[in-house]
């Protein structure tokens, strides 16, 4: 196990999220489902057991250490992972890889966001170490599939060969398709949506990132004697312009022939929307989705998240989303989420303080 490590991604905004998810403290420092811990902190409690807790890394930005830190008290410094800025997925995860790889060589890896719900978390376990078994004796990228419900076009899918066993070997990787491929792909039943965890040998994803993404490879080889040194923030800023702007999924994962997909029911939602949350909570006889102190009437098929220290009377409604926190009221129609990231790109120009 003490070749186990864990990265936890922890970086984005959630802008879907607002007025709960805010560019200062977005949903992953949140307590989304209410129960008394946020989604980083569920996340790190989930791989109790996988790996010793000096072996998680958090990727995430400055303006989020000191709330990072707050939250899980017990990480040092050194794995607290600051980007000095946002490039999506690849150079996040490139920078912790490279960087464990210089503390171990024999480094087996999970990669995870920060924010997404399991709710059967002994099965997640049990998933996650029959792929860490294979990635510790094989250079492979492993990925965790999950059965679509419906044919969503914000997520990845993944064609798998039918073989024996737990593991199966990845025939395509196409990530978040059109609405018409998206129907023929849960249609045919031999695809899976991509949950965004991954798992490998720090030198199998190092080989990957020589052959696919050279110059960031090239980058992190040259300041790899600057990690867990005063001098790592400085090499950063020299490393992460020469890194492109691209996700693992397009840039290792769809061109990769090495990928593998452990099948997994373990209750997954990567939570990106409302709508989404509203789907994985506890709903009353009227199937609202009700966290905070609130009367309501005459209302069915809502979703209302408001702070507990203020009473929300609510008549009348049918399938809306009543979201307060901070300084932002939003009232919305479920099947209109979709705008909120227009919503938040108005209230922007309003004051910084409302994102």
């Amino acid at each position: 196990m003490d070749n186990n490590y864990v990265i936890i991604m922890a970086g984005g905004v959630g802008t879907r999220f607002w007025p709960f998810s805010r560019s200062t403290n977005p949903k992953q420092f949140h307590d989304v489902l209410g129960i008394g811990k946020t989604m980083i902190q569920q996340t790190v409690e989930r791989f109790e057991g996988v790996c010793p807790k000096e072996n998680i890394y958090i990727v995430t930005s400055k303006e989020y250490y000191d709330i990072t830190k707050q939250q899980l008290p017990y990480l040092s410094d050194d794995q607290i992972l600051l980007e000095p800025n946002r490039r999506n997925t690849a150079p996040c995860i490139g920078y912790a890889c490279y960087k464990i790889a210089t503390q171990n060589p024999n480094a087996n890896i999970v990669v995870a966001p920060a924010d997404h719900i399991i709710l059967k978390e002994e099965e997640f376990r049990k998933r996650i170490n029959i792929a860490l078994h294979f990635s510790a004796k094989n250079d492979v990228l492993v990925t965790l599939g999950i059965k679509p419900t419906r044919p969503d076009t914000g997520y990845g899918y993944i064609q798998f060969t039918e073989s024996e066993g737990d593991i199966k070997r990845v025939r395509t990787f196409t990530e978040k398709p059109n609405a018409e491929w998206a129907v023929k792909f849960v249609e045919s039943g031999e695809f899976v949506w991509n949950a965004g965890i991954f798992i490998w040998n720090v030198n199998a994803i190092k080989k990957c990132f020589e052959e696919f993404l050279p110059e960031m490879s090239e980058a992190f080889e040259e300041i790899k004697g600057d990690f867990y040194t005063e001098r790592e923030e400085e090499a950063l800023n020299r490393a992460y312009p020469q890194c492109k702007n691209i996700s693992i999924d397009n840039g290792v994962m769809e061109r990769a022939e090495n990928v593998y997909v452990v099948l997994s029911d373990i209750g997954w939602s990567d939570l990106g929307t409302w709508k989404s949350l509203y789907e994985i909570s506890e709903k009353d006889e009227n199937q609202n989705a009700i966290d905070g102190h609130a009367m309501i009437y005459d209302t069915q098929n809502c979703i209302i998240k408001t702070p507990r220290e203020r009473l929300v009377v609510v008549n009348g409604l049918d399938g809306y989303i009543v979201a307060e926190f901070d300084n932002v009221l939003m009232i919305c129609k479920k099947e209109d989420e979709q705008k909120v990231k227009e919503f938040v790109a108005s209230a922007g120009t309003r004051g910084k303080e409302f994102v």
